[in-house]
């Protein structure tokens, strides 16, 4: 289980592996954590140390006689379904996450806590309650991913037109904010998701707008 992170992480799975996962709204994944989400910040946990080895090594045996992916999906959604429990603070945390996705990050948090009738500081615990990041930080985090994800690989890439587009400070910002999300520098990225579109040429990343629900 990973919540909404503050700096890039690198995994993989071994070659021949089988696996089914959920992709949560930043909000979507505190209503099954037994603890804020704030304590899982940059700390990736396995789902057994969250819900026990009993019944998660009886799930991993369900999925894995599964008959395929559509039985997979149904089998984890049951699970889901059964451990969903009432969060408090969730619908104040989800409607304020929508309204930030919506303007893919480009709102002022001050406007968000007057809107919603709360203060700023109040807002701010909730989100890390159960996003495990204040309101300011999923802004940037939506304002970056819908910054790359305007990128077109195939052609040259102006990236200070790119940076001033996004309404960063400069180039050196939005280098800086790169690094923090991916790990590389915005001509490495580049140069890898070149490598992997050459690698993968029938692969196609999804470039519409961000979901806000």
């Amino acid at each position: 289980m990973v919540t909404t992170p503050t700096r890039a992480f690198e995994f993989g799975y071994p070659p021949g592996t089988r696996s089914v996962g959920v992709h949560f709204k930043p909000w979507g994944l505190a209503p099954f954590l037994p603890m804020p989400a704030a304590e899982l910040c940059d700390q990736p946990v396995t789902v057994e140390q969250i819900w026990g080895r009993p019944t998660t090594a009886e799930l991993q045996d369900r999925l894995a006689t599964a008959a395929g992916p559509h039985e997979m999906l149904t089998l984890l959604e049951e699970e889901l379904m059964r451990r969903l429990r009432e969060t408090a603070g969730l619908g104040l945390v989800r409607h304020t996450s929508s309204v930030i996705a919506a303007a893919t990050g480009a709102v002022a948090i001050g406007d968000l806590s007057a809107a919603a009738g709360v203060s700023s500081t109040h807002l701010a615990q909730r989100f890390k309650e159960l996003i495990g990041v204040t309101p300011k930080r999923l802004a940037r985090t939506y304002r970056f991913a819908a910054t790359v994800l305007a990128i077109d690989p195939a052609g040259p890439v102006d990236w200070a037109d790119l940076a001033g587009r996004a309404s960063y400070f400069d180039q050196a910002h939005f280098g800086h904010e790169f690094r923090t999300f991916t790990g590389l520098t915005p001509t490495r990225y580049l140069d890898r998701r070149r490598r992997f579109l050459r690698e993968h040429p029938s692969h196609a990343l999804d470039v519409g707008p961000l979901p806000a629900d």
